[in-house]
């Protein structure tokens, strides 16, 4: 299964708040170009987490971004299915049109495949993928920029 861009700069975000240093307000712009990626894709991102709840929002100066939550209450596989479209084929759907559909085995197959990949992401929280924070706030540093933020 392969993840939207929009999960995977969800779980990217998410990371980046829970080490952030809280020395100063963490930023979608700042996030985007440590990460080296769109700041308005990861506004976007910004907007769906809060909406989720999954993060808080503050406009003006000093204002920023951080966690709603704590780090370990943000479960990933439950992120997962939030924010991606877990439909993988038409017959998915309420209205296929496959005429095999009644009977087809394949279908069957794909569905326990997603569901072991949701299982495995299961009970695995944002605090799980950032045990080695002093690592990623390493190599988050700006000093660690080699390619201009692509905007």
């Amino acid at each position: 299964m392969q993840l939207s861009t929009h999960t995977d700069y969800a779980l990217r975000l998410l990371i980046y708040l829970a080490i952030a240093d809280g020395e100063s307000p963490a930023t979608v712009q700042d996030a985007a170009a440590r990460y080296r990626v769109s700041a308005h894709h990861m506004a976007k991102v910004a907007q769906t987490l809060v909406q989720l709840g999954h993060v808080n929002s503050r406009r003006g100066r000093g204002g920023g971004l951080s966690l709603a939550q704590p780090a370990d209450a943000i479960d990933v596989g439950a992120l997962v299915r939030q924010t991606e479209n877990l439909t993988l084929l038409e017959c998915f759907g309420p209205n296929s049109t496959c005429p095999i559909d009644p009977a087809c085995r394949l279908k069957g197959l794909l569905g326990r495949a997603q569901n072991a990949f949701l299982e495995t992401l299961d009970g695995h929280t944002i605090a799980d993928l950032v045990g080695n924070a002093a690592e990623l706030r390493a190599l988050l540093r700006p000093e660690n920029d080699v390619l201009p933020n692509p905007e």
